[in-house]
């Protein structure tokens, strides 16, 4: 489970303080958009850890105690006097949430997540979803077979059967990602077009990888070129995904190095 669905299924019934990190100066433990929240007992999530975070949690704990009130903000500067040599500064927001602010938050904190677009539930598949689950992605997985999903999925993760499967690339949301490694090669390729397709009508699918060989993209390359695609067009498509420097073929090690891929690439 992400911290976003830890944190929205403890608001069903409870309230937290979300700490944000909003600004930044200079070397500092987190980005904006980093954020914890802190409960009675415990907290999700994490603010950059040692001195500051310890503080920031008490300060919470003290927002907690006295109920809900309008939201603060607190610059700190790190330095010797808090135990932490970074140097820079960090500027938090405390907001109290209770369950009426859980639907508000959700919205807020989702549109930090990046689409996912995954076609294929075999092993690389479910390792890839198990990867990305606690990092900020929102995952649409797609298979044509039936009954190939696990019983019970991770809240940011909606299954989808599609048959074709490819008709499905229609209905992804602009800006997702998009993972092709289902059962058939024939499968794939049709996706990979649709996929191309989309690019070429819209240019809202900022990445499209597909797993295989590079021999494997030589032949899927030759049969598109066969359906008009262009070179420029091709070019847009990476295969092998994953990153160069891992070589393991095991399905978690393909999908740790696919998973830094995506990162990268939301970082961008």
């Amino acid at each position: 489970m992400s911290h976003l669905s830890e944190l929205l299924a403890h608001l069903d019934t409870a309230a937290a303080v979300l700490v944000e990190v909003v600004a930044v100066k200079g070397s500092v433990p987190r980005e904006p958009g980093a954020w914890m929240a802190v409960l009675v007992h415990g907290q999700i999530g994490t603010v950059g850890g040692g001195h500051l975070e310890w503080r920031a949690a008490e300060q919470a704990r003290e927002l907690l105690r006295s109920g809900p009130g309008p939201a603060q903000e607190h610059t700190v500067v790190l330095g010797p006097s808090l135990g932490q040599c970074c140097g820079g500064q960090v500027t938090l927001r405390y907001q109290w949430v209770g369950p009426t602010e859980r639907d508000a938050l959700s919205q807020r904190l989702r549109a930090q997540h990046t689409p996912v677009a995954l076609f294929g539930g075999g092993h690389v598949g479910r390792a890839i979803v198990a990867a990305l689950t606690p990092l900020p992605f929102d995952i649409q997985w797609t298979d044509s077979r039936d009954e190939v999903f696990p019983a019970e999925l991770p809240p940011q993760v909606q299954a989808e059967h599609s048959d074709p499967v490819h008709a499905a690339v229609a209905d992804l949301r602009p800006g997702s990602l998009v993972l092709v490694m289902s059962f058939s090669h024939a499968e794939d390729l049709d996706v990979v077009a649709a996929c191309l397709l989309r690019q070429r009508a819209c240019g809202d699918l900022p990445f499209v990888g597909l797993i295989g060989s590079r021999t494997k993209w030589a032949t899927f390359r030759h049969r598109l070129e066969a359906r008009g695609f262009t070179s420029a067009e091709l070019s847009h498509i990476t295969c092998p995904i994953g990153l160069s420097e891992i070589t393991g073929k095991a399905p978690a090690t393909i999908a740790a190095s696919v998973a830094a891929q995506l990162l990268m690439r939301q970082a961008r």
